[in-house]
Order: structure tokens, then sequence, then C-alpha cells
């Protein structure tokens, strides 16, 4: 009867264990929302607040895409000796930036040739705006894999076009890394199985790993600079870039230092990741997606839509063709690929609203969609 009476308790005990457990998280998001309350009335203030959330939140969410394969399987290494390696690729990689496109760091993500942009750099920053990287690192805390650039882009887009055509393009990114990925790991698995089946490895798989992840963060860094970058003026000074620069790398090496903290476990979860081979096979996937996706135009993407595609795909292929009895494994592939591409939409959903708070004019247009949608 005890045991009954502590189990129908339980619920409310593990909230409560919740709230203890994470009470300096939730007084740091608390006191986040206090600061982006009066940061709006300061004017530039409200700039810097909302970069350096910005900039904590993407790096904290997008690890388990752009790092993930690579932290899990060198989880043996120093953390600063990972954190250099890419800090030194992404200094590099946005000081190119920054010198042949005249100030942007984005790559033309945020202002084309003509000095055009989806997504102009508001003199007066909203309460929405400044408070959309907090939802982001709230939801990176839950470790829901939302996208990146739907809930930070959203909420400078100048219309609804410059979401539908992130959606749009993002969209059709999960498809085709989910078909690509599937067809790798599906025609190849028997192959991939008698070759990887040591646990011992070549170190010449290493050094390849290390090429490929370097790459696929380089890229990454083209693609998703903008969510980060969309905070400050769209032609940066030097001392802004200084600022930029400086702070993301040593974001990173939080990061580094954390081990991707509770969003790795999205990767860590997976069928044999933590394989530096089975990593690198996926990352290489990854990246020649994120290389097309780049030249073909320069709308912004959401690459974590592109990850969860290779990811899901991966893991429905080995769910399929593994020998085990039995549709256990298959009904727990699906259920996490269900629950990934479920949290990416809650992304998208919450994304949208902040952008109707913060512009009026996509806010009408929601709003005359579902009047439409409804009066048909």
């Amino acid at each position: 009867m005890k045991e009954k009476i502590h189990s129908r308790k339980r619920p409310y005990l593990n909230v409560l264990e919740y709230l203890v457990q994470e009470k300096v998280f939730l007084g740091i998001i608390i006191l986040g929302i206090l600061l982006s309350i009066v940061s709006v009335n300061f004017g530039q203030s409200a700039m810097w607040v909302g970069f350096f959330f910005a900039a904590y939140a993407a790096v904290a969410n997008d690890s388990i895409q752009s790092l993930g394969t690579f932290i899990e399987s060198n989880k043996h290494r120093k953390w600063w000796i990972l954190w250099l390696f890419t800090g030194t690729i992404f200094v590099a990689v946005v000081t190119f930036s920054w010198f042949y496109f005249d100030g942007d760091v984005t790559y033309q993500r945020l202002l084309n040739d003509e000095g055009v942009t989806k997504y102009p750099h508001p003199n007066e920053f909203s309460f929405f705006q400044i408070v959309a990287p907090l939802v982001l690192i709230m939801l990176t805390r839950l470790r829901m894999p939302v996208s990146t650039t739907f809930l930070l882009l959203s909420v400078f887009s100048a219309s609804s076009d410059g979401i539908t055509s992130i959606v749009i393009k993002s969209w059709s990114g999960y498809v085709m890394a989910f078909i690509l990925s599937f067809l790798i790991w599906y025609l190849s698995y028997n192959l991939i199985r008698k070759y990887f089946k040591s646990r011992k490895t070549h170190i010449g798989w290493t050094v390849v790993q290390w090429i490929v992840s370097g790459t696929l963060w380089g890229v990454w860094v083209m693609q998703d600079g903008a969510n980060i970058a969309v905070f400050l003026p769209r032609q940066q000074s030097g001392f802004e870039f200084i600022i930029f620069a400086s702070t993301i790398f040593i974001g990173l090496g939080l990061l580094y230092y954390l081990r991707g903290d509770k969003i790795q476990r999205v990767v860590s979860e997976k069928v044999r990741i933590s394989d530096v081979r089975a990593a690198t096979l996926v990352d290489f996937s990854y990246v020649i997606l994120l290389i097309y996706k780049l030249f073909i135009s320069t709308v912004p993407m959401s690459t974590t839509w592109v990850f969860l595609g290779i990811i899901g795909g991966r893991e429905i292929a080995i769910s399929m063709i593994r020998r085990k009895t039995g549709k256990r494994h298959k009904k727990k592939a699906w259920r996490m690929v269900g629950r990934d591409f479920s949290y990416a939409m809650i992304g998208l959903f919450i994304s949208v609203a902040l952008a109707s708070g913060a512009n009026e004019g996509i806010r009408n247009e929601v709003w005359g969609f579902f009047v439409n949608l409804f009066s048909s």
C-alpha cells in the first residue's frame, strides 16, 4: 500500500527534484528575461545583450550537429585540444569573410552584393528579439534539437518571405539528407559491419575524421554564423568583429569543457556513433550536402534539419537491415527519429510565434493565413 502511495506521489517528486537540480539554470534564465526587458529601453545595450545570449545559445544547441560526433568519438582526448582545433578554424573562416565581403562575416547570408537584406538590422530591438536566444537555451536544456536558424533569424525577418524561404530550403535538405544517409548505410551496412567489426582502429581513420570534421565545422560556420551575427550590424567594424570572434571562440571552449552538455545525448544514444569510422561517415555525408546547399543559393538554411535527416536515415537503415529478431529495435529507431523530428517542428512553431510578436507585418500575414484557411 505504501508503495502505491509513493508511486502516485512520484511525478510530483520528480518535478520538485528537477526544479531543485536546475535552480541555478532557472535563476539564470529569469535573470536573462529581466535583463531583456530592461535592455530594450537602452538602444545599443539591447544589441549586445541579444548577441551574447545568441552566441551561447547557437553554439550550445548546434553542438549536436556540427561537433556532436566529433566530441563523442574523441571523448578520450583533452578538451582544450579539441577546442583549439575547431576554434582556430572558426577564427580563420569568419576573418576571411570579414575581409572579403567588406565587414560581413556571414558569407552573404544576411547581405547580398547589392546591399539588400531580408533580415534588416533594427534601430530599436524588441523584447521578442532579445528573448529568442533564451528560448533556444531552455529548449537546449531539455535536449531538444530545434533549429537555431528558425528561432533566431525569424524574429529579424522583414516579412514572411524570409521565413518561408528558410523553411523550404531546410525541409528539402532534410529529405535529401534522410534519403542519402539511408542509401549509404542500407546498401553498404554488411560491408561496413565486416570491416568495422574490430573495435581497434587504424590511426589513419583519426586523421581522416579530423580533416572531415574540420571541413564540416568550417562549412557550418559559413551557413550558421548568420544566426549569431544577426544581432550585430550587417557590416561590422573592427571592434565589433573582435568582440564577435572572441566571444564565440571562448564559448567553444566552454562547450568542450562541458563535453557538449545535455544536448549531446541526442548523438550519444545513436548506434555505435562513438566509433571514429562511423562518425567519419556521418560527417562526410553531412558536409557533402552542406557544401551543395551552400553554393546553390545564399538563402540561410537550418543545418539542424539536415543533420537530423542524416542521423535519422542512418538509424532507420541500420534497424531495417540488422539481423536481430523481433521488431523492438525497429520501433526504437522510428521513435527516436519521430521524436527528433517533432522537436524540430516545435522549434519551427515557436519561431513563427516569436517572429509574429516581434514583427507586426508578419503577425498580420500569419493571422491572414489562418483566417483564409478556416473561412475557405
